[in-house]
């Protein structure tokens, strides 16, 4: 049975779903997802305690309303908040760096001092940054479509202003108009081929979640927003593996995290994109579990 809890950090409510028995299991999802997108997952029960966090700006996690009068999109997400250092943190909440904390924060107090992470996409950043910042909390580490972020300064300006025009477009249009125009995003490709349940149950994922919240997460979370991680994949101490589509068109991005973290897997799944885990469930399902139940030589 599972259990879903409301857990405050410094001003930010999250919602977490705690299932199953065992070792605990980090799984977090991607961009416009949910908690709920890893529903596919739910066999992981039987043999762990799955973690699931609805991640900031999505699903049910979400902080304070911004000060009166400030309609900026990404002013709900960067308060400052003092931590329990009593240093200010000015990072803001919906940032890659800030989101990895603030799990750490969350695992500790659901008592996993010790836990796998997976992640997908944008969950799949955030759980590289989890592994490099908190190297004691990660025991096993899946990364499916990851990206180490944007190394180049001028590239990395290009993605953030895209992304910001895209934030702009969430709040003007409403989630209807701008989910339609995500899922005729190319990395998406895959999930028009999907059987109509599965693909539906994307679609009310996608569409239950806020304009301002997705707005937030373009803005502070997105790859032109986060610190480019290239140069610490040789931090990730946890034995690791990549899993990425073959017709992925990001598929590039996963083979540089590969390549650069120590001892690292990649497992190409044959016919998926950007999902295997919608796109190809039997097969990401078999390659997380073998992974992560495997005994070391």
């Amino acid at each position: 049975m599972s259990e879903r809890l409301r857990m405050r950090i410094c001003g930010m409510t999250w919602t977490v779903r705690v299932a199953g028995h065992g070792p605990p299991v980090l799984l977090l999802h991607g961009f416009s997802g949910s908690g709920l997108s890893w529903a596919g997952l739910a066999g992981l029960g039987e043999r762990f305690r799955a973690i699931v966090p609805d991640l900031p700006g999505h699903g049910g996690t979400g902080w304070d309303a911004a000060p009166a009068g400030d309609d900026d999109v990404g002013a709900a997400g960067a308060a400052i908040e003092a931590p329990a250092t009593g240093a200010p943190d000015t990072r803001p909440r919906a940032s890659v760096e800030r989101t990895a904390d603030d799990l750490a924060v969350i695992a500790r107090r659901l008592g996993a001092d010790r836990l796998d992470a997976v992640g997908y996409s944008m969950g799949a950043r955030i759980a590289l940054r989890l592994a490099i910042a908190h190297p004691d909390l990660v025991r096993r580490l899946v990364l499916e479509a990851p990206s180490a972020g944007i190394a180049g300064a001028a590239a990395r300006a290009e993605r953030a202003a895209a992304d910001a025009e895209r934030a702009r477009l969430v709040v003007g249009e409403g989630i209807e108009a701008f989910a339609r125009r995500w899922e005729a995003e190319p990395v998406l490709a895959g999930e028009a081929a999907l059987p109509a349940a599965p693909r539906e149950r994307q679609r009310a994922i996608r569409r239950a979640n806020t304009p301002l919240g997705l707005a937030s997460s373009l803005v502070h979370g997105g790859q032109g927003a986060m610190e480019p991680l290239q140069d610490r994949l040789a931090e990730v101490a946890a034995p690791t593996l990549v899993i990425v589509g073959a017709v992925d068109p990001a598929r590039s991005r996963a083979e540089e995290v590969a390549a650069g973290i120590p001892a690292a897997r990649l497992a190409v799944v044959p016919g998926a994109g950007h999902a295997p885990h919608v796109e190809r469930p039997e097969r990401f399902h078999s390659l997380v579990l073998d992974f992560l139940t495997e005994t070391a030589a």
